[in-house]
């Protein structure tokens, strides 16, 4: 099922360069990523008008295969992409990171009160998702979050890379919900695939979790 989708043709975009590391680097010809498509959505149009949408080409071929794969796996679940970089990548503050194109925050997939997916509110007001605070069992108010959803999301950002020769570096999650995902059906797959930051971060990382694609970049 995934090879099929890894087929499918899908928007040609320039070759980027990426430089140095995720928190010491920069990128050329970043690529901007989509403000939507049938299953997934941008965090925020006034950030794409500032231009905090970019990432590396590979990254974004990878992101479509991965959602393009998520429609016949999981359908009628949504999905939201938040922050990525600028164009030409460098510093990209508030974050440490996401200085060369291969960091992509997502926010988490969520389902409402009726069980169904939907976006999670993302605004000024609540700093763009940012400042959403799940509790140990990951709800927020009328959300709970889409453990499943969230597990195949990482599982299809995996092998959409290996299918192009790349990888997963890591992802970033609250490690007090990590055991969600692993008594997911993807569980399996992700403890022997997926290497997950096991040390809470800076900020919590409850509300989104970072990916940090593993493609090749020049020093």
């Amino acid at each position: 099922m995934f090879a099929i989708a890894v087929l499918m043709p899908l928007a040609v975009a320039a070759e980027s360069v990426c430089y140095g590391s995720t928190w010491n680097g920069r990128l050329e010809s970043g690529v901007k990523l989509p403000s939507k498509s049938d299953n997934f959505v941008s965090y925020s149009a006034l950030a794409e008008t500032l231009g905090r949408t970019y990432v590396h080409s590979e990254v974004r071929e990878i992101m479509l295969v991965s959602y393009k794969w998520l429609e016949s796996e999981l359908p009628g679940r949504v999905f939201k992409y938040a922050e990525t970089g600028f164009e030409g990548g460098g510093s990209f503050q508030p974050h440490k990171t996401h200085q060369n194109g291969l960091s992509v925050d997502y926010m988490v997939p969520v389902v409402n009160e009726e069980g169904r997916s939907v976006h999670l509110p993302t605004h000024l007001l609540n700093k763009f998702g940012y400042s959403i605070e799940f509790d140990a069992r990951g709800r927020y108010q009328e959300f709970e979050i889409d453990f499943e959803a969230l597990a195949g999301h990482v599982v299809s950002l995996h092998k959409a890379a290996k299918e192009r020769g790349w990888n997963l570096w890591r992802v970033i999650f609250d490690p007090e919900l990590q055991p969600y995902l692993l008594n997911t059906k993807y569980g399996e797959y992700l403890k022997s695939n997926i290497q997950f930051s096991k040390r809470r971060s800076w900020v919590r990382h409850d509300e989104h979790y970072h990916v940090d694609f593993d493609v090749a970049c020049r020093p």
